[in-house]
């Protein structure tokens, strides 16, 4: 195993990681919130949405990264 295979199988797991964590942080998904008109009131996040949240900020993070290093390598 090399490093350039290491780096673009990393880059494919926090691709779908990332997706599916962005899925997962449906706000407003009612058709009014398309049209800012939500009803909601947006607060601080708190307990699995924090978490969630910060967990998608990491994985943006490695998926950059990989994604340089692996241009930097190639």
């Amino acid at each position: 195993m090399t490093l350039s295979y290491i780096l673009q199988i990393t880059t494919i797991v926090s691709a779908i990681l990332l997706a599916l964590a962005i899925l997962l942080q449906a706000r407003g998904a009612s058709l009014g919130a398309g049209f800012g008109a939500s009803g909601e009131l947006f607060t601080t996040r708190r307990g699995l949405d924090k978490n969630l949240h910060e967990a998608t900020i990491i994985l943006v993070v490695i998926f950059i990264l990989s994604i340089l290093v692996n241009l930097i390598l190639a």
